[in-house]
């Protein structure tokens, strides 16, 4: 089993906040639930990403890994991070993305929590069977995910672990008059900035496009607000 990536990637990402730290590593099965001292600050020795562990695999075959799915699963990277919740309080969360990105995802989110960005809740979307609605619906932060682009016949870029969506209540995809999630009609707004609210210019947006991302929020034909998505 591979060790989870911690020691390089939480001294890159701290230092920027801390200076050095010294880390170390965990196996991926025996996620540690400690904390390791950095100046001022605790960073937990259990964020960090891998490939995906054998329970974790287990898990996700059959729901948002299928048969057609793109990529292998030697292709995704299973990354554990932590946020700030819409509670204001610390909780930890589970993403898969592809293993190009895994590093930067994890540098991507620990951001957002030096910057207090409120996110309420990361699960994988398998919690939610696989259903993206039911996963908006919930508010719930997701990536990898086997699925067809709303409306069309074509594989969304969730399907190959490229595309993150975040609070996706209050930063729902708007066609015209539709909105989805269909509970998120009144985010449809974007002149009223409330918790959670990814506006141009603000800590969410700046992780991602600092490191060429591009976000749903300025296509042309629609808006995906919760949307980010990178090539590969």
């Amino acid at each position: 089993m591979k060790c989870l990536r911690i020691g390089l990637v939480l001294t890159c990402i701290v230092a920027t906040f801390v200076g050095c730290i010294c880390t170390k590593n965990t196996p991926t099965e025996t996620i540690s639930r400690g904390t390791i001292s950095a100046g001022s600050m605790h960073v937990p020795v259990d964020i960090g990403y891998s490939s995906i562990p054998a329970s974790v695999q287990h898990k996700i075959t059959g729901v948002s890994f299928r048969k057609r799915t793109p990529v292998k699963m030697s292709d995704l990277s299973y990354v554990k991070v932590r946020y700030i919740g819409f509670d204001n309080k610390e909780h930890m969360g589970e993403l898969i993305v592809h293993k190009e990105l895994a590093k930067e995802v994890l540098t991507i989110f620990e951001e957002l929590y030096q910057k207090k960005f409120p996110i309420e809740k990361i699960r994988l979307i398998d919690e939610y069977k696989g259903s993206d609605d039911l996963s908006m619906k919930n508010n719930n932060t997701s990536a990898f995910n086997t699925r067809m682009i709303a409306g069309k016949k074509q594989l969304s870029n969730h399907s190959y672990g490229v595309a993150i969506d975040i609070n996706p209540v209050q930063n729902p995809e708007v066609r015209g008059i539709k909105v989805r999630p269909g509970n998120a009609k009144a985010y449809a707004n974007r002149q009223i900035v409330r918790k959670g609210m990814i506006i141009k210019g603000d800590a969410c947006y700046s992780a991602f496009k600092k490191r060429d991302w591009s976000w749903g929020g300025e296509w042309k034909n629609i808006k995906d607000y919760q949307h980010f998505e990178k090539k590969t």
